[in-house]
């Protein structure tokens, strides 16, 4: 776990924010910088031991606060309940960091039902635009932010992520608009796109290869800077978006990449994968 180091801009950052998927992966990285500068973060997810474990890390932590509600982010009226529980828990929302999603890469397009991407597309988007639309009432009132999740696969395109790719791609669209909207209510809307970033999930995959160590070091070389990132750099590119530091920033995407979007070169076969 990365050591958490606030940046002076951001140690006095009392802003409540709420997180989807926020129990683990990228989530859990933005829940404990953005405790750690000093926010009430509300986070959701759908497991709730590992919410509530969070949660009670986080705030025995400080300086901010972690609470935890349990929700499911395919069903609209459970995002609808957090909000709502959110202001009625601390009386405002200044942040909302769109997080939750369904990474199925590894299946071609004709392995995927039609169904099944029905209910990646209502995860990783439909999800994404119900919180916005729940939650500007009330930022409107704070002149707060947005931050939406995106993936580097939804610019670049990715082996076997075709629906993956599709579900993400959207948010970019969804970002640029909804900024031009709510610019008028001072609401800033941004995006944050991650490349490889290390998470339990990806290292639970690698451990189950035969030739976990050869497919670790091959994804590092994907990047420029010669590793992937951390959840934490990416809390960190959140909370500025999310600071007053960005308060003339909207509309943009943020790519937290280590440059693996960028130059050409060669590309090797996956197939040993």
């Amino acid at each position: 776990m990365m050591e958490i180091r606030i940046p002076p801009y951001c140690q006095v950052f009392d802003k409540v924010t709420v997180i989807t998927g926020g129990s683990k992966g990228i989530g859990a990285g933005c829940a404990r910088v953005f405790v750690a500068a000093g926010a009430d973060v509300v986070i959701c997810a759908r497991g709730r031991g590992a919410g509530e474990a969070l949660a009670r890390e986080l705030t025995a932590k400080g300086p901010g606060t972690c609470h935890f509600e349990q929700c499911n982010v395919g069903y609209p009226e459970q995002i609808k309940r957090v909000i709502e529980r959110t202001v009625e828990l601390q009386g405002r929302i200044d942040c909302l960091i769109n997080n939750a999603g369904q990474a199925p890469i590894g299946k071609r397009i004709d392995e995927f039902e039609i169904q099944e991407f029905k209910d990646l597309l209502h995860v990783n988007l439909v999800s994404y635009f119900a919180a916005c639309k729940f939650a500007l009432p009330y930022l409107r009132r704070t002149k707060g932010s947005i931050i939406n999740m995106g993936s580097v696969t939804g610019t670049t395109g990715q082996w076997r992520a075709a629906a993956y790719s599709a579900s993400k791609s959207g948010i970019g669209g969804l970002t640029k608009s909804l900024a031009v909207d709510e610019a008028e209510h001072g609401v800033r809307v941004n995006a944050v796109v991650p490349g490889n970033i290390i998470t339990q999930s990806r290292l639970d995959l690698e451990a189950k290869m035969t030739n976990a160590k050869a497919f670790h070091d091959y994804v590092e070389s994907w990047q420029w800077m010669g590793r992937s990132g951390t959840v934490e750099e990416v809390g960190y590119a959140c909370l500025f978006l999310a600071s007053n530091a960005a308060s003339f920033i909207t509309g943009t995407e943020l790519f937290v990449t280590g440059g693996i979007e960028l130059g050409q070169g060669p590309k090797v076969s996956t197939r040993e994968f």
